[in-house]
């Protein structure tokens, strides 16, 4: 009955064009629908992929019935869909929840001062496995299992890596006065993720009694769907589109 695509960069939901293409940048200029529904005949949809994650949660998973919400998808950057009364929030030029791009204080800013860099969940485990001295060092089956036994060599820099994803929070959460955040993206489905992160977060506000008195504390869950969750969403943006 239809098509639906699910990918990184920025989607113009509505022509299907994607721009710069994240992490697939031979996708830039490339529109989907154009491509594919005169071949097939039949409907087609494009989203990104961190808010089809949203879409998803919000339809059938974590976010349902959540005015305002958030789902963040740890893999390759940080994506991320921001939910806004009852509706997806994409913004003016199809970038809102584009967190990666979100920079920490620096003398001389730097890739690395960016949350899709130090919130990769791929370099976590990239770090971990180095450290491990694991062959492949993508290999997350092995750095989740040092991991989940709290290995004193890897476990620091878990938490550290869970620390900047609170702290992340704790800046999306000062401007936008959510009720929700659901963590997904492969690693959501090892508990310890989404559990270190909420610890992480309390730490924060409890070493900030003015923060915590202030700013009301937002509920951190998993993604239902996990790494499914973008391709569920994108079934919904295709539902939608076709109405």
């Amino acid at each position: 009955r239809g098509i639906a695509f699910s990918c990184p960069g920025k989607v113009d939901t509505d022509t299907g064009i994607i721009s710069f293409g994240g992490t697939l940048p031979f996708l830039d200029g490339v529109s989907l629908i154009k491509e594919f529904q005169p071949k097939y005949d039949m409907p087609v949809s494009v989203i990104n992929d961190g808010k089809a994650a949203a879409l998803a949660e919000l339809w059938l998973g974590n976010l349902k019935g959540i005015a305002n919400g958030l789902a963040i998808v740890l893999g390759t950057g940080v994506g991320a869909g921001i939910i806004l009364d009852g509706k997806l929030y994409q913004g003016k030029h199809f970038q809102a929840g584009e967190i990666s791009f979100m920079m920490k204080p620096s003398a001389a800013p730097s890739y690395n001062d960016m949350y899709g860099f130090s919130g990769s969940a791929v370099n976590l485990i990239q770090k971990v496995n180095m450290v491990l001295g694991t062959e492949d060092k993508k290999d997350g089956t092995a750095a989740f299992e040092a991991i989940n036994q709290k290995d004193p060599r890897v476990y620091p820099i878990f938490e550290t890596y869970a620390k900047e994803i609170a702290l992340m929070i704790c800046n999306i959460q000062a401007v936008l006065d959510l009720e929700k955040i659901v963590i997904g993206g492969g690693i959501s489905a090892q508990p310890i993720v989404t559990g270190e992160i909420r610890k992480q977060y309390l730490a924060i506000r409890t070493n900030f009694p003015f923060m915590a008195n202030t700013l009301t504390e937002v509920e951190i869950d998993s993604c239902r769907f996990l790494n499914d969750a973008n391709l569920l969403g994108a079934l919904y943006q295709l539902l939608l589109h076709d109405k």
